[in-house]
């Protein structure tokens, strides 16, 4: 794991929670706000004129028991429960519809007409656009990265240092990446297909896209590919995902350093607080460049070095374009992906809406998923009008960044040139800001959290959660009896209220929701009370369904008692007790739902309208899940319902 790179003027949200945590109900192991809290009492209730489908009167109890951990290479959900796997990574879904190689010989011209590698995030989109069909839609998922499984024999060829020297092994690894649309319909017998249809494209690291919104066409996004400095091409380490209510799909670049290099002795802020070196994760894909069939730089570009007189000749702002949103209509395939630079530049982990309510701007939640990152939320300019939808809505609006007090209140700091004197000495424009959106938030003294990730929004509340995956960086004398978490190594997910529910307040008030532990650590550390029935680590993906049934996935590096796989637990947060948070008299109600093969991560969650289907996805699974046997493990989703066809969970 990296170090930190912030360098924030604030406070360390470690310092922050130690605080915040010690003036708490101590009966709870720290967990209760005092009695007049925010949280407490929160029910289910209709919230008119919300477009996110929320506001159940009611929602039941979890219907399922907790299913006990597994370390089998195979997933395990409750009894009455059926599973298949769907679209696992080089299932073919367009072109020519090349059948997948299980011996790694499929070529990068077949890889992109296949599904990619690594699933991550996703959205359904029900077919016909807006008819709220359950039983054949579009699945957009992400491909986070890549494995060396993806070639034949023992990986990729590459010289004495361990760079590429296969062009075409390269443009596969392009190709592995990006994002996958692709009709799916449920058959008779219940199973889901892929449908061979016009909507099922690939968008690689090579798919050319616009950019818009403040920093585009500005001095930092000049290439030699377009010396406007509109378009790019490609988008790379697509994790967590989003959503608008006009139908279409954010996608979320994060680890833009593992594939940008540079050897500058002293590079510019855009690329060393990026953490770009001069080796990346090791994909080197720049070692090809002045290959017989490279294409317009397809592969020069990956080297930032200057090596012209100007931006226009060389790559030097390549990696510029890359850190943003990415807007995606997965209804028009010849539509363009544009990447939206108005909600800041930095390790896109997600980007969830806010309670949609018409007549209102929206806020979109983000994380920045790296050890001292921080929390952000991008504020529309214009209301939502679901009449007269704005498909440039995210081109205009206010970028904030999260400052948290340790008396459990909090500041949205804008990231606005124009308006916050604050960022007139550090920056020469908006785009400037942008470009450098984390070093805009350091000059604010923003609040430094352990790595931020998905956020999600309770439907039926509009408070804001956001996994803290994990803070092995945060040592024991930072701690204290309310608080002894140093190192953070199990995460936490915390939980935003926005003042006077309002998308675009500048205050908030905040809260711990549920701290990871394994079971049989002491209570001292094991705040929530958590057993061999639950107990987690790095909590990653996470997922409020429209019905207030909040999924958490993890991502975990840390132990747990029971040695269990990855997994997926499931709560009601409106039916916890008193301040609704899990701690040692509500933690039953956090049940383990779904456990996945060995070596993998669970990440990816959605449902089907109708509650009867649920898609998760299975990254880089370590045995030979889901072919079995000598088989090359392949990331697929995991497609979920129950034998009686009732509803997920309830």
């Amino acid at each position: 794991m990296e170090g930190s790179l912030s360098n924030s003027r604030s406070e360390h949200f470690s310092q922050i929670l130690e605080a915040r945590v010690s003036r708490r109900d101590t009966l709870r192991g720290g967990l209760g706000l005092a009695a007049t809290t925010i949280f407490a009492g929160a029910g289910l209730s209709a919230c008119g004129g919300d477009s996110n489908g929320g506001g159940n009167t009611a929602t039941p109890g979890l219907s399922f028991n907790s299913i006990a951990g597994s370390s089998a290479d195979a997933v395990s959900i409750p009894d009455g429960y059926r599973m298949q796997a769907l679209i696992p990574w080089g299932t073919p879904i367009t072109g020519s519809f090349p059948a997948y190689a299980g011996d790694g010989t499929n070529t990068a011209a077949e890889q992109a007409q296949q599904i990619g590698a690594n699933h991550d995030g996703m959205t359904f989109f029900p077919l016909p656009e807006g008819s709220g069909s359950s039983t054949r839609g579009l699945l957009v998922i992400n491909h986070e990265y890549t494995n060396p499984t993806l070639f034949a024999g023992d990986g990729r060829a590459t010289d004495m240092n361990g760079a590429p020297t296969d062009a075409d092994e390269v443009r596969k690894d392009i190709n592995a990446h990006g994002v996958s649309v692709v009709e799916i319909a449920q058959g008779t017998d219940r199973n889901w297909g892929v449908i061979q249809g016009g909507f099922n494209r690939r968008i690689t690291a090579a798919t050319p896209m616009m950019l818009s919104g403040p920093a585009a066409g500005s001095e930092f996004m000049v290439t030699a590919y377009d010396n406007s400095g509109m378009t790019t091409r490609g988008t790379v380490n697509n994790c967590g995902r989003g959503f608008t209510p006009w139908g279409t799909y954010l996608t979320c670049e994060e680890n833009i350093q593992g594939y940008f290099i540079t050897t500058e002795a002293n590079p510019p802020r855009e690329k060393a607080r990026y953490g770009l070196t001069d080796t990346g994760f090791g994909y080197l894909w720049s070692n090809v460049a002045g290959d017989p069939t490279e294409v317009n730089g397809e592969f020069a570009r990956f080297d930032t070095t200057p090596s012209g007189p100007e931006a226009a000749s060389d790559y030097r702002n390549e990696a510029n374009t890359f850190g943003w949103l990415v807007e995606i209509d997965p209804f028009n395939p010849a539509a363009a992906p544009v990447k939206r630079t108005a909600m800041g530049r930095f390790r896109h982990e997600g980007a969830e809406p806010g309670r949609i309510v018409d007549g209102r701007p929206i806020a979109f939640y983000m994380g920045d998923d790296a050890r001292g990152e921080y929390i952000y939320k991008f504020v529309t300019a214009e209301a939502w009008d679901p009449t007269q939808p704005n498909p440039n809505m995210l081109d205009n609006g206010t970028l904030y960044v999260a400052r948290l007090s340790a008396d459990g209140s909090g500041e949205w700091l804008t990231l606005d040139y124009d308006n916050n004197p604050a960022l007139a000495n550090d920056f020469t424009s908006q785009a400037d800001v942008l470009v450098n959106t984390r070093t805009a938030a350091d000059v604010l003294g923003a609040t430094p959290m352990d790595r931020p990730e998905w956020s999600t929004t309770d439907p039926n509340t509009g408070e804001i959660y956001f996994t803290l995956t994990n803070n092995t960086n945060r040592g024991p004398d930072d701690t204290d009896a309310a608080n002894p978490r140093g190192p953070n190594t199990h995460g936490h997910v915390i939980r935003l209220a926005e003042n006077d529910d309002n998308p675009a307040a500048t205050g908030f008030v905040w809260d711990i929701f549920v701290f990871g532990s394994n079971a049989n650590a002491d209570p001292s550390f094991n705040i929530s009370g958590l057993t061999l029935d639950n107990e987690f680590g790095g909590p990653d993906g996470l997922w409020f369904d429209r019905r207030g049934v909040l999924w958490v996935q993890t991502d975990n590096g840390a132990p747990l008692d029971s040695d269990t796989n990855d997994q997926m637990l499931a709560v009601v947060p409106a039916q916890l007790a008193g301040d609704r948070t899990v701690n040692p008299d509500t933690q039953a109600s956090l049940k383990r739902f779904f456990v996945g093969p060995v070596g993998c991560e669970v990440t990816g969650v959605e449902m089907t309208p109708d509650y009867r289907t649920m898609f998760v996805n299975i990254q880089h699974p370590g045995g030979n899940w889901p072919d079995g046997g000598s088989a090359r493990p392949r990331s697929a989703t995991v497609v979920i319902s129950r034998e009686d066809d009732g509803e997920i969970a309830l």
